[in-house]
C-alpha cells in the first residue's frame, strides 16, 4: 500500500509540476504578444494598423509575417518614424512573395 501512495504522490507532484510550467509558459507568451502589440501600435499609424488587422482576418500567417518583418526592420534601425499606410503597402508589396499565376494548358 505504500508503495501505490507513494507512486501516486509523486504522479501528482509531476502533473502538478507540468500545469505550473504549462501556465507560466502561457503567461510568458501572453506578456510577448503584449509587447509586440504595444510596439505595433507605436510604429504603426491608425490606417495601416486597420490595413494590418483586414490581412489578419484574410490570412494571419501573411500578417504575423508582415509584423515580423516591421519589428526586424525596427529593431535594426531601419524604421524611425510612424509607418502610414502608404508606406505599409510598398512593405506589403516588397515583403510578401508575389502571386504565381498558374496556366492550365489542356492538350
Amino acid at each position: 500500500m505504500d508503495d501505490a501512495e507513494e507512486i501516486k504522490r509523486r504522479m501528482l507532484e509531476q502533473m502538478q509540476m507540468q500545469a505550473e510550467e504549462e501556465q507560466r509558459r502561457q503567461i510568458e507568451k501572453e506578456i510577448a504578444e503584449a509587447q509586440r502589440r504595444a510596439l505595433l501600435r507605436q510604429l504603426l499609424d491608425a490606417e495601416a494598423r486597420g490595413r494590418l488587422e483586414r490581412i489578419r482576418m484574410a490570412s494571419p500567417e501573411k500578417a504575423e509575417f508582415l509584423e515580423n518583418q516591421i519589428i526586424r526592420l525596427y529593431q535594426m534601425g531601419r524604421i524611425r518614424e510612424r509607418i502610414t499606410d502608404e508606406v505599409l503597402k510598398i512593405l506589403i508589396k516588397n515583403l510578401l512573395p508575389k502571386k504565381r499565376d498558374i496556366k492550365i494548358r489542356r492538350i
